[in-house]
């Protein structure tokens, strides 16, 4: 892995529970350049989590490798939010800060917390989303290079979804902080994420940056003819009118209207079809 590689997987695979229960991620393959902001993106059973604790350290391969930074630079924020109910909000962060001794970022983690929890709180009597924010109060706090992040914001409401979103942006952007963030919220990763990677069956099916991923797309509609050479990610029929995501193989010739796919087509299509992603 070079200096300029965050994450780097190379025929990555972990079974659990032997044969019968089968293969997790299988020959999984990406780099993922440092300083970007990553949706890894998969409906439930891809793999997500799994290959989130791989990067975090906290499971080893079956097979094939991770390489990631050394673990006091990366912070990991599970699905469950694992705290110490006993103790309370300011005691969880003064742990955060003596466990990272000369890189704990006060400013950082305040920023998370101000204003919505009592910081003499027991964390046992916080709610899900209030568990959140303590959690990536210590992610923030701890200024690693690379942050993971499983399904981070499904506690919150709206509002605080929108307001955290906004602070860990801003926070990734001007310390240069990798970010890989799963979730199931489409339309919370269009603005926010600049490099993909697509999980379908335990195998990364799409990956590379969101803005040349698009490009190489386009929607067709028009009348039914033949899409080759193109690489037909999805399509539609009604009646003679043709609805299709391509992935270009040259250019786009034919009676058709044409426009560049939104992030969230892109995703709903490649997820329907997962096939046509591999291709």
């Amino acid at each position: 892995m070079t200096k300029d590689t965050a994450l780097e997987a190379d025929l990555l695979g972990k079974r659990y529970g032997g044969r019968a229960r089968g293969w997790a991620l299988r020959e999984c393959d990406f780099a993922l350049p440092a300083g970007r902001i990553c949706a890894l993106v998969g409906p439930n059973g891809a793999g997500k989590s799994t290959l989130l604790a791989l990067a975090a350290g906290l499971l080893r391969p079956t097979e094939g490798t991770i390489k990631a930074p050394a673990r006091e630079d990366v912070a990991y924020v599970a699905q469950d939010k694992p705290l110490h109910p006993r103790l309370t909000v300011a005691d969880t962060l003064r742990m955060g800060r003596e466990l990272n001794p000369g890189r704990w970022d006060e400013a950082a983690a305040g920023r998370v917390i101000a204003g919505e929890l009592d910081p003499h709180a027991p964390v046992r009597d916080l709610s899900g989303g209030q568990r959140t924010r303590v959690a990536l109060a210590l992610a923030l706090g701890k200024r690693a290079e690379l942050l993971l992040l499983d399904e981070p914001m499904a506690d919150l409401d709206p509002l605080a979804r929108h307001q955290l979103m906004g602070l860990l942006m801003a926070d990734a952007a001007e310390h240069g902080t990798t970010v890989v963030m799963s979730s199931h919220i489409l339309t919370e990763l269009e603005g926010s994420c600049d490099h993909l990677i697509l999980l379908h069956g335990g195998k990364v099916r799409l990956e590379g940056a969101v803005d040349d991923l698009l490009a190489a797309h386009t929607l067709l509609t028009g009348p039914v003819a033949d899409l080759a050479p193109h690489t037909v990610v999805e399509s539609r029929t009604t009646g003679r009118q043709l609805t299709a995501l391509i992935r270009r193989q040259g250019p786009v010739e034919g009676p058709w209207d044409t426009s560049e796919p939104s992030l969230e087509d892109l995703l709903l299509a490649h997820l329907r079809a997962p096939e046509g992603a591999s291709a």
